[in-house]
């Protein structure tokens, strides 16, 4: 429905409410037509001149009307606005221990102070490509891209999600260069691991097909951060597994000195320390999070890129060899 005839049936339902509660009164012309236009069904409906109306009743002028439904239709907008805003009923809170850096993003702050293009490629498998998500608009690579938007209005920012459900640090090996290296990336954001713990195979086979993957992004020239797997009902019935890679994918991202984002002990803070029950950000599979959860992993992420971003522009370097969370 365009705002124009939101703004006319808005305008009719209010006067068929008046003359319902001043029923007893007499009725001017225009008020009775106005008042008839309500009754009928929206498909019956003729067009209301709501210009002749006005006159007819000693309302204001259509110059004037035209600022009064500009008004209304800012104040729908806005409304729409806050009844979409994701965060409503649960805020985004970063968690509740000391925060640390990621590290830095010396080649995305580069372009970013340069005013040059910005291509970042979400790496990963079915929590990077969105499943879960109730459109590709909430996944978190989109989310992301707009949370990055916001903070540099004026920068060309893409954020490519090259996410393929099911596949781990092996399948995503074979297609690094097509998928990721290809593209010519700024930034790098690989999610992984995930897929080994449910299959319950040897961390240390991940880790070690990561290793390969960051030396070659790195030789690429891009920054690099890696995502550890999510805290969900699925993951922690292997809880052992999925413990040991945590911590093989945090000691392997200091080593090599890229960025890490620990999802895991970001998400079971949002469990265990902010009281947040998992329905809130998994949906019923108990493994992949939904709209709320994407949307507040994006704003997180974000807010540590903005963060790194932010030291290389004063020219701080903090070595990429700290959690950007540390666990409680």
């Amino acid at each position: 429905m365009s705002g124009y005839r939101w703004f006319n049936c808005a305008v009719a339902a209010v006067f068929a409410v008046a003359a319902t509660l001043l029923i007893s009164a007499p009725l001017s012309p225009a008020q009775a037509q106005v008042a008839e236009a309500a009754t009928k069904p929206e498909t019956a409906r003729e067009p209301v001149d709501i210009a002749t109306l006005g006159k007819a009743a000693g309302q204001p002028d259509e110059s004037q009307q035209k600022g009064i439904a500009g008004k209304a239709l800012d104040k729908v907008k806005e409304a729409a606005k806050q009844a979409g805003d994701i965060f409503g009923r649960v805020p985004c809170l970063p968690p509740k221990g000391g925060h640390k850096s990621m590290g830095s993003l010396p080649h995305v702050a580069g372009k970013l102070v340069a005013g040059a293009p910005v291509v970042i490629v979400a790496f990963g498998s079915s929590s990077t490509q969105g499943y879960g998500s109730s459109s590709p608009a909430f996944n978190y690579p989109n989310q992301l891209a707009e949370r990055l938007r916001r903070q540099y209005p004026g920068a060309d920012i893409t954020v490519v999600n090259s996410g393929k459900g099911g596949e781990d640090a092996p399948e995503m090996i074979t297609r690094l260069k097509s998928s990721v290296l290809d593209a010519k990336p700024d930034l790098v954001i690989w999610q992984v691991g995930t897929n080994a713990i449910l299959r319950n195979l040897d961390p240390t086979v991940t880790i070690n097909v990561v290793e390969e993957g960051i030396a070659a992004i790195q030789a690429a020239g891009a920054d690099l951060v890696l995502v550890d797997p999510q805290y969900a009902p699925r993951v922690n019935e292997r809880a052992e597994n999925a413990g040991r890679m945590v911590r093989l994918l945090g000691r392997l991202a200091e080593i090599r000195r890229v960025g890490f984002f620990p999802r895991f002990e970001v998400m079971r803070d949002w469990h265990e320390q902010q009281a947040i029950p998992f329905e809130n950000f998994v949906i019923a599979d108990g493994l992949h999070m939904n709209d709320w959860g994407y949307a507040c992993f994006a704003q997180l992420l974000g807010d540590d890129i903005v963060r790194s971003v932010g030291q290389i522009k004063l020219g701080i370097h903090v070595p990429s060899d700290v959690f950007a969370y540390r666990p409680m």
